[in-house]
């Protein structure tokens, strides 16, 4: 059976406070390397799968060691868990879309008691001479998040997608509704097209918006 609403949401700076991948090159690699190649990133003179691929090449420690900076450093939304019961109170499907790493994203996951979500993201090889990525398919972004959208929309589902930054702008255009973090890049580049979207701080205020919440109607 086809659920009727499908929500799609972004993980990093999405769900948690910051971007953890940033936080892994800042910290491994240094912050000179980091704003070198994203000055790249936003001049389009490199895509993000080619500045993914650079950053990782100067990480070079464990996933343990990794993981550990990151459950130290970074928070998830405390509003996210409660959006996750809601709509599965709905019956309406949670996918993770990130252009970040799979199992750093579901150690995260495991440590907030939201293991059983459903992550697509890119796989990692981890070695002393520099990490490298696995991308889950050939798009620019390493991960196209769209087509995961349109899949969704193709068998019937009214597609949600919530997300923060530039590997989120075809997936948002594409769905059938749209929720763009406050501040970041995904809420200008809408406003700037006149694309209808919903701003967002926390995600009660998503949870609040698709009438999630008990005994409370916002319009679906």
């Amino acid at each position: 059976m086809i659920a009727d609403r499908a929500v799609f949401v972004d993980f990093d700076g999405t769900i948690t406070d910051l971007d953890t991948f940033d936080v892994l090159v800042r910290t491994y690699a240094g912050a000179h390397l980091w704003d070198e190649l994203e000055a790249r990133l936003e001049a389009g003179s490199m895509s993000l799968r080619d500045v993914l691929s650079a950053q990782a090449a100067h990480i070079r420690v464990s996933l343990d060691e990794a993981d550990t900076l990151l459950a130290a450093r970074t928070r998830f939304d405390p509003a996210f868990a409660a959006f996750v019961r809601a709509c599965e109170a709905h019956a309406i499907p949670v996918t993770v879309l990130s252009s970040g790493i799979q199992p750093l994203i579901e150690r995260a996951f495991a440590r907030n008691d939201l293991a059983h979500v459903r992550v697509l993201a890119n796989e990692i090889v981890p070695a002393a001479d520099g990490w490298r990525f696995l991308f889950r398919d050939d798009s620019d972004n390493g991960h196209d998040k769209a087509a995961a959208v349109a899949r969704a929309r193709d068998a019937g589902a009214k597609t949600i997608f919530v997300g923060d930054g530039p590997s989120d702008y075809d997936a948002a255009l594409i769905a059938d509704r749209r929720f763009a973090k406050t501040g970041r890049g995904l809420e200008r580049f809408l406003r700037e097209r006149g694309v209808p979207f919903t701003a967002f701080a926390s995600f009660t205020t998503v949870t609040d918006a698709l009438g999630l919440f008990p005994n409370r109607t916002v319009g679906k």
